[in-house]
């Protein structure tokens, strides 16, 4: 059982760690954007000659913090951790470093056959079966999503000529769980979509009061008789999954210009 307590935390994020010869009284930009796809990630900072400015650590891995410059705009960039505990620490210890608005992406399953792979789905309630949100907000079935920054986001996919759905999503602490029954309950519920971070994301940003956008692009399908991976692994689609990538960029430009 889960007891909210929205008393002072015992232990308080010091933000991020340097290596030697790095700024540790750097304050990072206020927009951070933080992708789970490891190809992605890699592809960004190669792309935009992104400057490591530090690391988040943790006990068996260090991903680096950096600084990229997208159409003159600084931004914050991070791998974020894949499962809400993890993202929950990252989005803790960035923004006691300065950063208050987040935008995160990535791949999720789709409850549904005809959202093809790789397009765009915009979450608008998260259903809570993960762990940590239960930390940061009371109880509750589920969470509203995204409440900041629709309309300048399905701008930026009209723009860019993108296909999006906007849906309730599931989130799971547990991929291997993902039974029938609870995918047959899901898609009764409206549900297009199943990840692992969405209302755990809402809920420390409300905790916080802080601001963030997520979104996720298509990937393996749950709408069949047997498990579908499409391009969920490596570098399938790969192409498609970069140009997903530059509308986080936009957004982030946008966000930017906001107090």
């Amino acid at each position: 059982m889960i007891r909210f307590d929205n008393s002072e935390p015992f232990i308080k994020p010091r933000g991020i760690k340097f290596r030697e010869g790095q700024d540790s009284k750097i304050e990072l930009p206020k927009v951070a954007v933080g992708v789970f796809s490891n190809h992605l990630f890699k592809d960004i900072v190669e792309k935009f000659q992104a400057k490591e400015v530090g690391y988040i650590s943790g006990a068996n891995i260090e991903r680096s913090v950096y600084i990229l410059n997208y159409n003159g705009i600084h931004i914050t960039f991070f791998m974020a951790g894949v499962s809400g505990a993890w993202l929950c620490s990252d989005i803790e210890e960035l923004h006691s470093q300065g950063v208050n608005k987040f935008i995160i992406f990535g791949n999720c399953g789709v409850l549904d056959s005809k959202i093809e792979d790789c397009s765009i789905i915009i979450p608008t309630l998260a259903y809570r079966e993960d762990g940590a949100s239960y930390h940061y907000v009371e109880e509750s079935d589920s969470i509203e999503m995204n409440p900041k920054y629709m309309n300048e986001f399905i701008d930026i996919l009209n723009k860019y000529k993108f296909d999006y759905i906007k849906a309730p999503t599931w989130t799971t602490d547990a991929f291997y769980r993902e039974t029938k029954d609870k995918i047959k309950k899901y898609k009764e519920l409206g549900v297009k979509t199943v990840e692992m971070e969405a209302s755990s994301i809402a809920a420390v940003c409300k905790y916080l009061n802080i601001d963030y956008f997520t979104f996720y692009y298509a990937g393996d399908n749950l709408d069949s008789v047997e498990w579908d991976e499409r391009s969920l692994y490596g570098l399938d689609n790969i192409d498609k999954k970069k140009e997903v990538a530059i509308l986080a960029l936009e957004l982030a430009v946008k966000l930017s210009s906001y107090n």
